[in-house]
């Protein structure tokens, strides 16, 4: 096999680029029990860029359409460099407004940690044939939707907060895009598309939607993979999930992440609830295998407020999960006002729907990405020009809480 190339050559060869200045780190707040934290993400403010590369649709774009081309390097695997390719995302969105600048919170003391912070990102993208063909954000331009763009705005929120752990929904581009891009970034992935995805019914669509898992190969290592068919009431359901049990390298411990999407629309929350039932009694299944206690992480879309069952369902299980970004209240017990903002032809959407779960005896919140403003995400809410989806992403910095030795 050829050796890889790295980013860094291919980009010489596709764009005469000049070294764009490097963003500054964005500032820490503490939340109610912390102080500033010392790991912050980088900043993706690209207004002011000293960057002189081509405008859009010159060469310079023209990296990621050639990433996104797998058989390319089917003999030649490609190792990308992650600074220059979100130097790439920056020229190419150079003429849109920056992202909604938030921070990262810090969330106080806590029992003694064992192994760096574990960084988890989850996120409902947006699939492209449902943006531009079903969904009707109505005062979202479509020319904000155009994928040749928005792939770089997904990429560049990811590659902002470099995390470790990738929970998706709505990936509709993930063979010809993120799967070889995240793959090359050093991540190893794996996508599970829904049985009847309404994306196939939107004309020149990319194939079904679903839910994709990604994990940072330096960081972990596969044990196991579980694809599950959510059913409910003995029915299976077009709503899947992605389990895997991870071993971290640092510690040796080990982790079960999963991701789902459940039902969307109102009228459906029976059915919500028993896919979210189906899901905890097949995350008790695969946890009982382990030889210890596996400690749980549960990324998803749930399309449910915290008022609903399913909601009760997690908080309450045997699992003993918590939701991450309570921890943003003042109480610590609170969910966000929001994690998706919209405007439809049946009118505006705010809501709480998304969550990251963990388990609270084994894991400990280390710091959260906080929820823009409504000033930040703008009067025509999300998506927009200047963010690619109508859900926000969510940041936990989990870290393990060491263990006791019960035998001494």
């Amino acid at each position: 096999m050829k050796p890889a190339r790295r980013c860094s050559a291919l980009a010489r060869q596709l764009w005469s680029s000049s070294r764009g200045a490097t963003s500054p780190e964005a500032g820490a707040r503490s939340c109610h029990r912390g102080v500033s934290s010392s790991r912050a993400p980088l900043s993706a403010v690209r207004a002011g860029s000293t960057d002189t590369g081509g405008p859009m649709g010159s060469g310079s774009s023209r990296l990621l359409g050639t990433l996104a081309q797998p058989d390319l390097f089917h003999d030649q695997p490609l190792e990308l460099e992650p600074d220059e390719l979100l130097r790439e995302c920056e020229r190419v969105l150079q003429r849109r407004p920056p992202r909604p600048h938030r921070h990262m919170v810090y969330c106080g003391p806590g029992p003694q940690d064992q192994g760096p912070p574990i960084r988890i990102m989850q996120w409902n993208i947006l699939a492209q044939a449902l943006g531009e063909g079903k969904d009707g954000f109505i005062r979202c331009p479509l020319e904000a939707l155009k994928w040749q763009e928005r792939k770089y705005l997904i990429l560049e929120e990811i590659l902002t907060y470099s995390p470790d752990i990738v929970c998706l929904q709505e990936v509709d581009h993930y063979y010809d895009t993120l799967g070889p891009i995240m793959s090359g970034l050093g991540y190893q992935g794996s996508f599970l598309p829904k049985p009847w995805s309404p994306c196939l019914d939107v004309e020149r669509n990319n194939g079904p939607d679903g839910c994709a898992l990604f994990f940072r190969s330096s960081r972990f290592s596969l044990r196991s993979t579980a694809h599950l068919r959510l059913s409910a009431m003995m029915l299976p359901t077009n709503q899947v999930a992605i389990v895997q049990s991870l071993q971290c390298r640092a510690t040796g411990r080990g982790l079960c992440v999963a991701v789902t999407h459940l039902k969307a629309r109102s009228g459906w929350e029976r059915l919500r609830s028993a896919q979210g039932a189906d899901l905890l009694h097949s995350l008790q299944s695969i946890t009982a295998r382990s030889d210890s206690a596996l400690p749980l992480v549960v990324c998803g879309d749930f399309n449910a407020e915290p008022s609903e069952e399913v909601y009760r369902r997690f908080s309450r299980s045997a699992l003993g999960l918590d939701s991450a970004y309570k921890q943003l209240s003042e109480d610590g017990r609170t969910e966000p006002s929001y994690t998706t903002w919209k405007i439809r032809p049946s009118g505006e959407s705010c809501s709480t729907l998304d969550y990251i779960w963990y388990s609270r005896q084994a894991l400990r919140v280390h710091t959260l990405l906080d929820i823009p403003s409504e000033e930040q995400i703008g009067p025509d809410r999300l998506p927009s020009y200047h963010y690619p989806s109508d859900h926000l992403s969510l940041l936990c910095d989990l870290s393990f809480i060491e263990q006791t030795d019960t035998h001494k």
